[in-house]
């Protein structure tokens, strides 16, 4: 088994190592083993602190939240059990006390 990675564009298991880049022959891709670390690290959820989120998390709000379409608001503090990631803008699907199911953005919470 190789440790080469296959292409991030098509791909591809044929990709080589050609000095520090990596070589897709079928699609001509040329990248660094660094752009994939940084494409797996992104595609994880960090709250507000930098701290990897996970479902099943307790998470707490740090900032007063307008929810949209009512006169509800979500106060600094509130905590949101049991959360659920998803993909999208807001990538938390959670159920909040007093209010009930909300989707949250992670940038305006904190693993609790």
């Amino acid at each position: 088994m190789s440790d080469i990675p296959n292409c991030p564009a098509c791909g591809s298991e044929y990709a080589y190592q050609d000095g520090a880049l990596f070589v897709c022959p079928e699609c001509a891709h040329e990248w660094s083993g660094t752009e994939q670390a940084v494409a797996d690290d992104a595609s994880q959820v960090r709250d507000a602190n930098g701290n990897v989120l996970q479902d099943g998390d307790t998470v707490t709000v740090i900032k007063d939240l307008k929810v949209k379409g009512s006169s509800l608001v979500v106060k600094v503090g509130t905590k949101a059990k049991n959360i659920r990631l998803v993909d999208g803008d807001h990538d938390i699907d959670c159920k909040v006390d007093g209010i009930g199911p909300m989707k949250l953005k992670s940038e305006f919470v904190k693993k609790a």
